[in-house]
């Protein structure tokens, strides 16, 4: 019985707090609604993922947030500063984002400094620079300098049909671009990691990597990849936040680390991995987007939310951990 509640509890869970907002509120159970759900949770998502790939390897990464919102301000600077195209602006974005996580990588295996003080530093690091360049402004097409000129670029509608482009799916115009990217990332990076000699490598390492290194695994070159790869997602997140508003919001990223951490750390809870792993980490941003939705729908307090996704997350690795522990026993 043990066994059964590991494994399925929390999908169980899951399916009982649709039918609970479908029935407690009209419209949750609508196409439209199913839609708004993927899309709130489609960054959020893939910002979880990558700190599922720094998990494997027995790592944390806590400058996912500001390495989005980094990417995205310089989106907008490129764009309407620089007056670079969309492929420049994508390119700068991603190699912000590689940079970021190489160093990250680079501080923790050389350096010798722990995973979270690294990426907590990095993470206030980031949050200064990008406001340098603007002194603290957003950016917006026609907005004036702090040189006191007035930028002429604008976002070109290749870059804007990113992140509100929408395909048609049984009805016209419901499906955007972000979940579409989300859904191709997740199967990517699930299969990656659980099929890959690489990803089998990486949950050596960070299962036991004095093992993994006596084996002849370079352990270091994978932990600095897993970091890289929590970069380059991140800085897709930001592009695609980019996109959907249509400006640099120095304030638009402050909730991308904790939605994107619960979704990571629900993962754990799903089918009773007690790891982590991409397939619970999809499912994870999936349940705390049906529970904010529903939440919200229900007219709770916006200020009473984080402690309901909080308590969900302590209850449900609680739940997964002890269970466990006493069937291991």
């Amino acid at each position: 019985m043990a066994n059964i509640l590991i494994r399925y509890g929390f999908l169980a869970l899951l399916v009982a707090l649709v039918v609970f907002f479908s029935v407690a509120t009209s419209g949750f159970a609508s196409p439209q609604a199913a839609v708004f759900i993927f899309q709130s949770v489609a960054i959020t998502g893939i910002l979880a993922l990558g700190v599922t790939a720094t998990l494997v390897v027995g790592g944390f990464d806590l400058s996912i947030g500001s390495v989005a919102t980094s990417a995205m301000m310089a989106a907008a600077y490129a764009m309407i500063v620089l007056q670079q195209n969309a492929f420049v602006a994508v390119i700068f974005c991603l190699a912000i984002g590689a940079l970021v996580g190489l160093v990250n990588g680079l501080i923790i295996v050389y350096m010798r400094v722990p995973d979270l003080l690294a990426t907590l530093g990095m993470m206030f690091l980031l949050l200064g620079l990008q406001r340098i360049p603007t002194e603290g402004r957003s950016i917006a097409a026609g907005m004036t300098m702090p040189d006191g000129s007035t930028a002429q670029g604008t976002f070109s509608p290749a870059f804007m049909a990113i992140g509100r482009h929408r395909f048609d799916f049984f009805l016209p115009d419901l499906v955007p671009v972000s979940v579409v990217v989300l859904l191709i990332l997740a199967v990517l990076i699930w299969f990656f990691l659980e099929y890959t000699r690489f990803g089998r490598m990486m949950y050596a390492v960070g299962s036991n990597p004095r093992a993994a290194e006596l084996a002849g695994a370079p352990v270091k070159a994978y932990k600095i990849w897993a970091y890289i790869i929590s970069g380059v997602f991140a800085s897709i997140g930001g592009i695609l936040l980019a996109a959907r508003l249509g400006r640099g919001d120095i304030a638009s990223g402050n909730n991308l680390l904790l939605d994107a951490v619960a979704a990571a750390l629900i993962g754990y809870a799903v089918l009773g991995a007690s790891k982590p792993n991409a397939f619970g980490t999809a499912i994870g941003a999936l349940f705390v987007g049906v529970l904010l939705q529903g939440l919200t729908m229900m007219n709770v307090p916006y200020y009473t939310q984080d402690f309901v996704k909080g308590a969900v997350l302590v209850i449900a690795l609680i739940f997964t951990f002890s269970l466990s522990g006493r069937t291991a026993r």
